[in-house]
């Protein structure tokens, strides 16, 4: 069975148990049922089926979340982008997905009004604002609406689209990322065991919804029938806030919000007893900082390394402390090898290419089977990252091959840099990047956020010292504020790099 059948057991067996919590509002499992039920009629209304694209440009909002919902009942493909799109790039993800509606709000009607007329595939009173309506754009289908009848699940099948998420984009075009009903499952399944989430427990949820980390919980959520609470945007105080009034259990974060999270004497175990897991996602956590998580927040701290494309290790929160620079091991169902550049397997404890496959691993990138065949080779998804396997099977991570600097002819890894910088006891967090030199080609460089009053040429020094050969020395250390990060709150080294290069 595919997806489409969990809504409506929910909505009959517990019906009063709330399913979302939204800016104090609470849907139950029956309410959501019903606003579901009314959207689907509406847009069928507008003679869209299964199989038709939406694309979703909204912030964080319960319409974002009924959609998810009703992409998984009635069989509509959600196309989640980001708000941050403007131009070419935004009309280019929206033609790709092949989208046939678009549902936004109206801070965006300025940037997709001189580009409307170039979305091919959206039929002119397709346009539906979230909160409110403008000219030639309708209000989104009123979901407090009773519906005529209770719809009936589509005929789907686990091969049917769910969703297409694009890449970040960080190098080159984003790519569409395909998940099936039957992938969407597997998030649901794997990641409530996995994480230990139950009908009982209560996931929060701070970033983007247009991030596939989003999944991690909110798949769980729809499969046990538990409670998703969805914030607006991060706010560190604000989160903490909402965790002890929900009685929180669950939480997926990426690394800046944790260290945004940690200076708040707050997010604590005495502060928050409810909180089960804290899962890391996104971009690797580091040490420093697992430390200091996992002292707070004793057998709670949980990291998951992934391609949204389908590879996936864990690092449980009962994996032995000597394991805590990890990223885990795979979950069942998955495997792991790390590769040469010939596809050979490499020894224990060496770097190579980091391979892997299980049941989320994507059919493919929408209509490019071209870049499907480069990343997806005899059945093996290759993640372009770098990483050594442990004796025990646990799987560190060294870089990503494209972040890898080459100084004098040695490979210098800025991941190695960065563990030791953020050791330094006024650096909050730090990333380092290649910049030509003329002498041995590539020199790394550290931008860092500081907590204090520091001069960075003593941070340089301190670092200097400490690093285990002269190829990792850095060659500047810079001060910033915060660093650039994109929608799933990566940091854009290749940005930071940019903007240092033009001075």
């Amino acid at each position: 069975m595919p997806l489409n059948t969990l809504l409506d057991r929910h909505a009959a067996y517990r019906p009063d148990h709330p399913a979302l919590v939204f800016n104090g509002q609470q849907v139950t499992w029956a309410e959501l049922r019903r606003r579901v039920d009314s959207l689907v009629h509406q847009l069928r209304d507008e003679g869209m089926g299964a199989g038709d694209k939406v694309a979703l440009i909204l912030d964080n909002c319960l319409e974002v979340l009924e959609m998810y919902h009703a992409a998984a009942k009635a069989g509509f493909v959600v196309v989640p982008l980001s708000p941050m799109l403007r131009g070419s790039g935004l009309t280019t993800l929206v033609n790709d997905s092949d989208a046939v509606a678009v549902v936004t709000m109206r801070r965006m009607v300025e940037h997709l009004e001189p580009v409307r007329s170039e979305l091919v595939n959206v039929a002119g009173d397709r346009f539906f604002l979230v909160d409110g309506e403008a000219d030639g754009y309708r209000r989104y289908p009123d979901t407090s609406v009773e519906p005529p009848e209770p719809v009936r699940a589509a005929d789907l099948t686990d091969d049917d689209l769910y969703n297409i998420i694009y890449s970040s984009g960080t190098t080159g075009l984003p790519k569409g990322i395909v998940h099936t009903h039957g992938i969407r499952k597997a998030y649901a399944t794997g990641h409530a065991t996995g994480c230990r989430i139950h009908p009982e427990s209560v996931a929060v949820h701070s970033g983007s919804l247009v991030f596939n980390g989003a999944f991690l919980t909110l798949m769980p959520a729809m499969y046990m029938g538990c409670t998703f609470v969805l914030m607006e945007a991060f706010d560190p105080a604000e989160l903490i806030d909402v965790m002890i009034a929900n009685d929180v259990t669950h939480a997926v974060l990426v690394p800046s919000q944790i260290i945004h999270l940690l200076a708040d004497p707050r997010f604590d175990e005495d502060h928050i007893p409810s909180l089960e897991m804290v899962l890391t996602v996104g971009a690797p956590l580091h040490l420093e900082h697992k430390e200091e998580l996992v002292r707070r927040m004793p057998k709670r701290f949980y990291e998951l390394y992934g391609l949204t494309e389908g590879l996936c290790t864990v690092l449980d929160r009962d994996a032995p402390h000597s394991k805590l620079g990890s990223v885990g091991v795979p979950p069942p169902f998955y495997e792991l090898r790390i590769v040469d550049d010939d596809g050979n397997d490499v020894p224990v404890g060496e770097v190579g290419e980091i391979v892997g496959r299980g049941p989320v691993l994507m059919p493919g990138y929408y209509k490019r089977p071209d870049l499907t065949a480069e990343a997806i080779r005899d059945g093996w998804l290759h993640s372009g990252d770098l990483g050594r396997l442990d004796e025990d099977g646990y799987l560190y991570l060294v870089d990503r091959k494209k972040d890898m600097i080459i100084s004098g002819g040695v490979n210098v890894y800025p991941r190695d840099i960065e563990e030791l910088a953020v050791a330094h006891p006024s650096v909050r967090d730090v990333a380092v990047f290649g910049v030509p030199h003329p002498q041995w080609g590539e020199q790394p460089v550290a931008a860092v956020v500081l907590d204090g009053p520091v001069d960075p040429a003593e941070v340089m020094s301190w670092v200097n010292e400490r690093v285990e050969a002269r190829y990792q020395k850095v060659g500047v250390v810079y001060a910033v504020d915060a660093f650039p990060v994109n929608v799933a709150g990566k940091t854009l080294r290749r940005v930071l790099r940019e903007e240092y290069l033009a001075g």
